[in-house]
């Protein structure tokens, strides 16, 4: 279906369910979100991947030794205090004391015990490629947790911040939050009681409703004055934000970095030649994309890597990234009518479903169309040439983004950036580390095995209620941080 017809029905059906003006909402009792994605479930990070509804959901219930804050810094979690080492190589944590949902103290062994299974043969962590430099999980004491490295991390906490490393058991976890029922796919998610002692003040911040939904329903929702908060968005439903007026101080960028582009599913015919996997990346016109869309922080990207990472400034970019658009494309040409007497059948490209992406692809098919190359989009279980990665970076770690490309994993990839990778994963010097990533970063722009298109766009809708909710560069917005315990 057309963009323009569907975003026609789309704002159809946010009239019929109650009008293009939000409706005044409730500002007190429960806080009501809606995850855009799968109602949330109470999964285990290290056999189920990761969707909106059930991250917010372990960020609430089952808190890892430590959690981003409203601006996505570190802050104390299910430790209280932590030491690193003057090396960089030993991280202690003090385990505070808590109790199991089930109501038994929680042990730094039962930690320990966890976290060492995200980083097994078996586990199917999707940090775990970015976890090697992990050497030993021990508990000191029944209080004490120590982490060793093979070398020094830089923001290494910042992976331990993630959902994926939630200390869960069975399907409880520590809080902050406590499970308080589910009915049609909505928790209902409560405060801790208060301490048998008395020691720790009641907690008065109200209950959290946690769905999960498509977009447009999400966004109806809030609309409404049902829903405080939407949140999970992607490019994929950011047309539909166009579809209703919403007030602009409502609609909330996260200033992102990750990965947004194409990876290759399939190197065979012309697509196992460098160049002309060069070609078709230089013939995207990523300036128009972005005008396309107008957002901000949708920034148009030719490297693997972002520009600026902490551990890591200097990006590898193409030879051509210096090169006018239109030159760029001539050039692109030049090389497809190489291999015109090859079979240049039209590319496959697999994309989720959602009208942003729909409008992406049409760039893509207009951009190689003009160089001499046919594209058709498909689902993405479908076979493809190509396939759509939007993916939100974890940690400001280089290693998240090259290893994406890894042999075994990528059918583009470099041997050579390969053993690079892991000779960074072993030095104990910063400086060489940095070199040698370096090195692997522009093996893997230099074989074209990515084809960057910008920053990746997350977005939520956030009542004024909420009065601690920042953007951050995570994009994570656990709901115990989104407003004050007064409110």
């Amino acid at each position: 279906m057309p963009t323009n017809r569907l975003l026609l029905r789309i704002a159809a059906f946010v009239l019929l369910a109650g009008g293009l003006a939000a409706c005044e909402r409730p500002q007190t009792g429960p806080v009501r979100i809606v995850a855009i994605g799968p109602a949330p479930a109470m999964l285990n990070p290290n056999r189920d991947p990761m969707t909106p509804s059930s991250a917010l959901l372990l960020d609430t219930v089952a808190q890892g030794l430590v959690r981003f804050d409203a601006a996505g810094e570190i802050e104390p979690a299910l430790a209280q205090s932590w030491i690193v080492s003057d090396n960089g190589r030993r991280y202690t944590f003090r385990i505070r004391r808590t109790l199991w949902a089930r109501g038994e103290p929680v042990n730094a062994r039962q930690v320990a015990e966890r976290l060492r299974a995200t980083v097994a043969r078996n586990s199917r962590n999707a940090l775990k490629p970015v976890l090697g430099a992990i050497d030993r999980i021990e508990a000191m004491t029944d209080h004490v947790l120590e982490i060793r490295l093979k070398a020094p991390r830089t923001n290494f906490l910042q992976l331990l911040a993630q959902p994926e490393m939630a200390i869960v058991a069975g399907n409880e976890g520590t809080g902050p939050f406590r499970m308080g029922g589910e009915t049609e796919g909505i928790f209902r998610l409560i405060p801790p009681p208060p301490d048998e002692d008395g020691e720790a003040p009641e907690d008065t911040r109200p209950n959290i409703m946690l769905g999960g939904s498509d977009a447009a329903s999400a966004i109806a929702r809030f609309v409404q004055g049902a829903a405080d908060l939407v949140t999970g968005g992607t490019l994929a439903d950011a047309p539909l934000l166009n579809a209703v007026e919403i007030s602009r101080d409502h609609v909330v960028y996260d200033p992102v970095r990750g990965l947004f582009g194409l990876a290759f599913v399939r190197t065979t015919g012309p697509l196992a030649q460098p160049r002309y996997r060069h070609a078709l990346a230089m013939a995207i016109d990523r300036d128009a994309i972005q005008a396309r869309f107008n957002i901000t922080t949708l920034q148009p990207r030719m490297s693997l890597l972002p520009a600026n990472l902490s551990e890591f400034a200097a990006a590898a970019v193409p030879d051509w990234s210096t090169v006018a658009q239109a030159a760029r494309r001539e050039t692109a040409a030049r090389i497809v009518a190489e291999y015109a007497g090859a079979e240049r059948p039209a590319l496959r490209v697999a994309l989720p479903p959602g009208p942003g992406y729909r409008i992406l692809f049409a760039h893509l098919r207009r951009d190689w169309r003009a160089i001499g190359v046919e594209a058709e989009a498909v689902t993405p279980d479908a076979e493809a040439d190509l396939r759509l990665i939007d993916e939100v970076a974890p940690a400001d770690l280089v290693p998240w983004y090259l290893r994406q490309f890894v042999c075994g994993v990528s059918p583009v990839c470099s041997e050579e950036a390969d053993r690079l990778m892991e000779d960074a994963r072993n030095t104990q010097v910063p400086a060489e580390r940095q070199a040698l990533l370096g090195q692997a970063d522009r093996l893997l722009v230099g074989t074209s095995a990515f084809i960057p298109i910008g920053q990746p766009v997350r977005w939520s809708l956030r009542a004024p209620r909420l009065d601690r909710f920042r953007a951050n560069v995570f994009g994570r917005h656990a709901p115990t941080e989104l407003m004050g315990e007064d409110d």
